[in-house]
């Protein structure tokens, strides 16, 4: 890590990031920290491991409280197997200081999401994709590699896999119309409550309860194409429709799938938290369903974790980003 980039992990863990108070504070190893896992969400502090908090960890707990002004911290045990870990097991528990409401708001780049420690393994949000949403609100993956063409009209913008929709939000702010595609009606319900949190009415984008491979059948049947399609799948899910997805099997038939999908120029993301598959991998897995789906590369960029999720031997980056235009 480079020193202007220590600079700006400093100001982002000392609270002084502007428009900014979702960010993590300890990750791991790679902070001196093996195991153990901090995160900032507006008002509150969440501990995550997968052993009860020793004496020294407390300490720094009762630090981070204190130094950032938070009114409550929560700890949650790590369980490294989610399938078999019930609701209950995977919901953080108040350690200290005031508990929360049910939904609380916090802010992360002027945008605001609302959070919850109620609804199990995530708060709803996934803080390693913040750099993603700021390159949907910039307009931009690296210099010379734009998302939108603003002088086409309004880009429209498929998000698969959507969860509680921060990637779809981040692009309408943006003024693109987006559609949200996932297999809970609860989180689809999230998400229209964040696009009006942030004065976006949901009414002007659509929301589908559904399989992504279901729903990308019926949208090419339909000649729907996009500006922009995103794929963030989780590692594991089962559908009645499709049946189980793995990302280590079935993402080269995703990206197939997904690619007809994709306007002539537009952007395909595909992102992977699977720490098991290597990047190369990965890569490989994308580039031979863009293939299949007999589309051609031709602007591409990978993007790892943001500067709060450093990366170390003992902790190697697992968050895969890849942006791709098509011709």
């Amino acid at each position: 890590m480079n020193k202007h980039s220590k600079e700006t992990l400093s100001k982002l863990r000392q609270g002084l990031a502007p428009r900014t108070n979702i960010y993590r504070l300890i990750h791991g190893a790679a902070d001196g920290w093996k195991g153990l896992y901090a995160d900032r969400l507006g008002k509150y502090l969440l501990i995550q491991s997968s052993q009860p908090l020793n004496e020294k960890q407390k300490e720094a707990t009762e630090l981070l409280q204190h130094k950032l002004k938070l009114k409550g911290v929560y700890f949650k045990r790590l369980n490294r197997q989610l399938q078999k870990a019930t609701n209950k097991d995977s919901t953080p528990k108040l350690i200290a200081g005031v508990k929360a409401s049910q939904s609380f708001a916090a802010t992360e780049l002027s945008v605001n999401y609302h959070l919850s420690f109620n609804q199990g393994y995530s708060t709803g949000l996934f803080l390693d994709m913040r750099d993603n949403r700021r390159r949907l609100l910039t307009n931009l993956v690296e210099p010379g590699f734009s998302i939108f063409d603003r002088s086409s009209g309004i880009p429209l913008v498929l998000n698969t896999f959507s969860y509680t929709c921060s990637l779809s939000l981040c692009a309408a702010k943006t003024g693109a119309i987006t559609t949200s595609i996932d297999l809970s009606k609860k989180y689809l319900d999230w998400g229209r409550e964040n696009f009006s949190l942030n004065n976006i009415s949901p009414k002007d984008h659509d929301f589908i309860y559904g399989d992504t491979f279901d729903w990308i059948k019926r949208l090419k049947k339909k000649g729907k194409l996009y500006d922009l399609v995103i794929l963030d799948p989780p590692t594991f899910s089962r559908s009645k429709i499709s049946g189980p997805f793995q990302t280590k099997q079935h993402y080269e038939l995703l990206v197939k799938e997904a690619s007809h999908l994709v306007q002539k120029n537009g952007i395909i993301l595909a992102c992977c938290n699977t720490s098991s598959l290597s990047l190369s991998s990965f890569k490989s897995n994308v580039k031979k369903g863009i293939h299949n789906g007999r589309r051609k590369i031709i602007q591409s960029a990978h993007a790892s974790q943001p500067i709060d999720f450093p990366a170390t031997s003992e902790e190697p980056a697992y968050l895969k980003a890849y942006w791709l235009r098509l011709n």
